[in-house]
């Protein structure tokens, strides 16, 4: 993952929760919807964390959940798509990130090879190109920054050419795959073995209302007018009131509304400047959606050594080298009942996260300096490397609900740029 700002601050005074049993004809899931939300989330599991504090959804093992496994040898781009907002969905990413369709060809055409890589570099695409890809799932976006123009002194510019030249589609999960439950980051966190994971840094719901005004009326008639006006402020405004006082004279009226409609409802409300009106206004909470965010913290079921630690940490990542820093007062015999792991550029989520290991892809002088003061240890693996191998995961989970006419294959030719020599 890339590193972008997560602190967020936030005023809060009501949450409401409900939960709706949705049956599709693919899966039958259970799915917990929001109530100001329009996104339907379905995620994969992790089978070698546990988190006793969220429910875990399953999936059967269903070969296919698009109409086109029912058409041999066929799959559009956009039913893939589908599929992958099943498995994690782009609205967990991070808001500073640039994920999705990122390079779309102009004439569509059946998606029947795809090629996972960790960073689209001139090697994969060399690949891609060699075996005609029609889509290329990279995990970090080719394509972040704003683009005023496509020429080929730019060497990323110069990839999506050849990607369009080659009617090639390109996808970029990143964050979102970091985000969701059973992604990247529960992945990373099971090379210790089974524990208790938590998330670091909370995902939130999306809400379309974000705020609540309050506000009562003398008559049904001043009711019906005030409604009027707001409607028209608000085509989603939802109302809801009841008689607040014995005697029934009064009407307590409840309307929510979105940000875009906040500053025109207000004002319709100051226009009826009758003494009977008096509101309030309310600063909806986004919803926490269990279990997805970004980082975890496991507390494993049983302890290992550091050295134990790391030897695990190799064999789970594929590599013969890591990088480690022991913490203030510690061993390679020291205990670790308690790790907190972040893939990529972790420290921001890591920071001030009170834990025996700290396990991440890359961190600073000063930030390792700083979790080693506290005594907690650090292993670095380098950025990509503790991303990567959760790509053979991954195929494994969107192959089943593909066709069989769909081949995934994981790339040979990704690796990261930095090697011990």
């Amino acid at each position: 993952m890339l590193t972008g700002c997560r602190k967020r601050s936030w005023t809060f005074f009501s949450l409401t929760y409900r939960s709706v049993c949705t049956r599709t004809s693919q899966a039958a899931s259970l799915v917990s919807s929001l109530p100001q939300s329009t996104h339907s989330h379905s995620f994969f599991t992790s089978q070698q964390t546990s988190a006793p504090l969220h429910s875990t959804l399953h999936f059967p093992p269903t070969r296919c959940l698009s109409r086109s496994a029912h058409c041999p040898g066929l799959m559009k781009l956009q039913e893939v798509l589908q599929v992958l907002e099943q498995l994690a969905p782009l609205s967990l990413a991070e808001s500073w990130d640039n994920v999705g369709l990122l390079v779309e060809p102009s004439e569509p055409r059946p998606v029947k090879t795809i090629l996972l890589t960790n960073d689209l570099t001139d090697a994969v695409m060399e690949e891609a190109e060699a075996m005609s890809c029609d889509l290329l799932i990279s995990y970090h976006p080719p394509l972040f920054q704003p683009i005023k123009r496509l020429v080929q002194k730019n060497w990323k510019q110069r990839l999506a050419i050849r990607a369009v030249e080659a009617r090639m589609a390109i996808f970029s999960p990143h964050t979102s795959w970091d985000s969701v439950k059973g992604g990247v980051n529960d992945w990373l966190a099971g090379g210790l073995g089974s524990g208790q994971v938590s998330v670091l840094s909370q995902a939130l719901g999306g809400a379309s209302h974000s705020h609540k005004l309050e506000f009562t009326v003398k008559s049904t008639e001043e009711l019906n007018s005030v409604m009027e006006e707001l409607k028209a402020c608000d085509s989603e405004t939802t109302l809801q009131h009841s008689a607040g006082r014995p005697d029934n004279s009064w009407i307590h009226v409840s309307v929510t509304c979105s940000d875009s409609a906040l500053t025109p409802s207000v004002q319709t409300l100051l226009r009826h400047n009758a003494p009977s009106l008096s509101f309030s206004i309310l600063k909806l909470e986004k919803p926490p959606l269990p279990g997805h965010g970004q980082g975890r913290l496991s507390v494993l079921d049983q302890s290992v050594t550091v050295a134990t630690a790391i030897q695990k940490m190799k064999s789970h990542l594929g590599l013969s080298h890591l990088r480690l820093a022991l913490g203030l007062g510690q061993t390679l015999e020291s205990s670790v009942c308690t790790v907190a792991v972040c893939a990529g550029s972790g420290a921001s989520v890591l920071n001030g996260v009170k834990a025996d290991l700290y396990i991440t892809g890359e961190m600073s002088h000063h930030e390792v300096l700083d979790a080693v003061a506290r005594g907690t240890n650090v292993i670095l693996s380098d950025h990509s490397n503790s991303e990567r191998g959760f790509l053979t995961v991954f195929r494994e989970k969107l192959a089943v609900r593909l066709p069989d006419s769909v081949t995934v294959v994981v790339s040979k030719a990704d690796r990261d740029p930095l090697e011990v020599v």
